[in-house]
């Protein structure tokens, strides 16, 4: 343990078999579900916003890009905000402890919003360090938080999953009321008030995590001192940086290149690996981060491709009021925070019925697909979008060829089941299914697949003007839902891979 203790180090509170908190579990997890909850509204806030402020003209203060760009920047921003969950979990496992990494984290993010609040008087740089200051606070808070809500648990605990539901629901309630203060002050009043309200949040993330510390016990806490701690802090950095650089001389290749780097690190966390089990389990995970992928390509569309459905296409106002385009990214997320309790609830009622983590994935990609078949269904509505006319920025669509908001809520719900079929169960599976000593970075291989799927989402996006939008949505349906069948015949090998995990 770090000599300097603080409030952090505190092994106070919750004793393993604690039922003290919400509906039965560690009282602990009301600190953790609180602390992500901010950190996601601060997050989809600014999400919410960012596409649109990047290609919205000068004259109305954004910053006038077109749509490939704007996209390509929305691309990497995202990807690189759970790639460096990587490194994230790295530095919590070898340097700073889980606990302090997470607080670290929740600053730099806290400054990053505070950097786009600020753009007036630095003009693009600031936008610039204010990303950069977001994805580096992301990647240590956000894999190293969902280690900790693990850590609450025993291995053997029935309770696990039902507790990521819970912790996935506070996720998505931060989520779901982001966009409508967010979205709404940066359409309506002024961009850089969206971007103040998310810095506010997060700084009450940060202090609500200082003030429960004490209830976490001893989970979280960095149980031996750092060797090497300027060696190590070394690698950290030169490895960002020669990301940063890839990224930067290899933009046009940026795909080839991610795709190298992901198939290197599953290399070297195989070499880490004791034993033919823990071996086995490793490439479980593997497997099941290629389906990850795809399923977060079609999914995260909601802050690229979507986004510009809902702000180009679909009739933003009901009963003669006008809405911002950005409040459809709460339906997601509502749909999250009313599902995700019915579907703890449903996990633990199936008891030994229950499906199998390969099973729920290829649920997950069923949904997913069946979302963007309505999609294509509802552009096809529109007789301009279904003859292929470019839906660009300057595009005035009359508004009998606007489509009714009922298809996109639709295409949430769906994606929203999918969701919930794959993402709380993707995280206890990498708790039960990492070895200990590399769970920090295993779990960074989850956000990696988020990472991934951001990355290749953004591809689609960029040809949202180009394609006609029936044909680009339908080849996202073909996609997800082929994935769906290859995952349901692989389902046996991956459960012999999972070695008795279920």
């Amino acid at each position: 343990m770090s000599a300097a203790a603080g409030p952090l180090d505190v092994p106070a509170g919750p004793v393993e078999g604690d039922h003290s908190g919400l509906a039965g579990h560690p009282r602990g997890l009301g600190t953790l579900f609180f602390t992500e909850m901010w950190e996601r509204f601060s997050y989809y806030g600014m999400r919410a916003l960012l596409l649109l402020f990047m290609a919205a003209p000068v004259a109305k203060g954004g910053l006038g890009w077109d749509v490939p760009r704007a996209s390509a920047i929305y691309g990497v921003y995202t990807f690189s905000v759970y790639f460096t969950a990587i490194p994230g979990g790295w530095v919590a496992d070898k340097l700073l402890g889980l606990r302090r990494a997470v607080l670290l984290g929740g600053v730099l993010i806290a400054l990053g919003h505070y950097s786009l609040l600020f753009m007036t008087l630095g003009g693009v740089r600031f936008f610039y360090a204010g990303l950069v200051l977001i994805v580096l606070g992301t990647g240590l808070l956000k894999p190293n938080i969902s280690s900790i809500v693990g850590q609450l648990y025993t291995p053997q605990d029935p309770r696990r999953d039902a507790g990521f539901s819970l912790f996935y629901a506070g996720i998505n309630f931060g989520a779901w009321i982001s966009p409508l203060i967010c979205g709404w002050l940066g359409q309506r009043v002024g961009w850089h008030w969206g971007f103040g309200a998310a810095a506010a949040g997060m700084t009450f993330g940060i202090v609500q995590f200082v003030l429960g510390a004490n209830r976490l016990g001893a989970a979280g806490l960095q149980r031996e001192k750092p060797k090497d701690a300027p060696k190590l802090w070394a690698i950290v950095i030169a490895g960002l940086l020669l990301m940063a650089a890839g990224l930067y001389f290899f933009f046009d290749y940026r795909l080839v290149l991610v795709t190298l780097v992901t198939v290197a690190f599953f290399a070297w966390l195989l070499a880490q690996t004791q034993g033919p089990q823990e071996k086995k389990r490793v490439l479980a995970i593997f497997v099941l981060f290629v389906f990850s992928t795809l399923f977060w390509s079609g999914s995260e569309q909601s802050g690229g491709s979507l986004t510009l459905f809902a702000d180009r296409v679909v009739r933003n106002s009901i009963f003669g009021w006008d809405y911002p385009s950005s409040w459809f990214q709460i339906v997601n997320a509502g749909f999250i925070w009313m599902l995700a309790p019915l579907f703890a609830w449903l996990w633990l009622r199936l008891g030994k019925r229950e499906p199998s983590i390969p099973a729920k994935f290829t649920y997950a990609l069923l949904f997913v697909g069946l979302g963007f078949l309505v999609l294509a269904w509802a552009a096809h509505t529109s007789p301009p979008v279904a003859a292929g006319v470019p839906i660009t920025g300057e595009t005035k669509l009359e508004a009998s060829a606007l489509v009714s908001p009922v298809w996109l809520v639709v295409v949430y719900l769906l994606h929203t089941i999918g969701e919930l079929c794959l993402s709380p169960v993707g995280l206890s599976a990498v708790t039960k299914l990492a070895p200990d000593r590399l769970v920090g970075s295993m779990m960074g291989v989850w956000f990696l697949s988020i990472a991934l799927g951001n990355m290749v989402g953004s591809v689609v996006a960029g040809y949202f003007e180009t394609f006609a939008l029936p044909n680009l949505f339908g080849a996202v349906f073909l996609t997800t839902t082929a994935g769906a069948v290859l995952l349901a015949f692989m389902v046996p090998f991956i459960r012999r891979l999972m070695s008795g995990v279920h």
